[in-house]
């Protein structure tokens, strides 16, 4: 497995009201899930779905910059992006 997979990380949220802004479908809502992946350079892929959904969508504004703080700060920071909801967006 490789470092970047290892380091992938996947939540489940609900979408406060206005959704998540994605670039491949505009906003969605719901039960989501939120992955956040390193690419090596200093910024992270960050992708939104459907919950038990196959296809993975591109969260508006990513990549985003990793935080000194590290990913998984970034992280929690799209997941409470996405709770609050208003056509919510990567961190830039």
């Amino acid at each position: 497995m490789s470092e970047q997979a290892r380091e992938r990380l996947v939540d489940d949220v609900e979408a406060g009201p206005g959704g998540a802004m994605t670039d491949d479908v505009g906003v969605i809502t719901g039960e989501l899930t939120v992955a956040t992946t390193p690419l090596g350079d200093g910024r992270a892929q960050i992708e939104i779905q459907y919950a038990q959904a196959d296809e993975w969508y591109t969260l508006t504004g990513s990549p985003a910059p990793i935080p000194p703080s590290g990913l998984k700060a970034l992280h929690r920071d799209v997941l409470d992006r996405v709770r609050r909801g208003d056509g919510a967006e990567a961190p830039r």
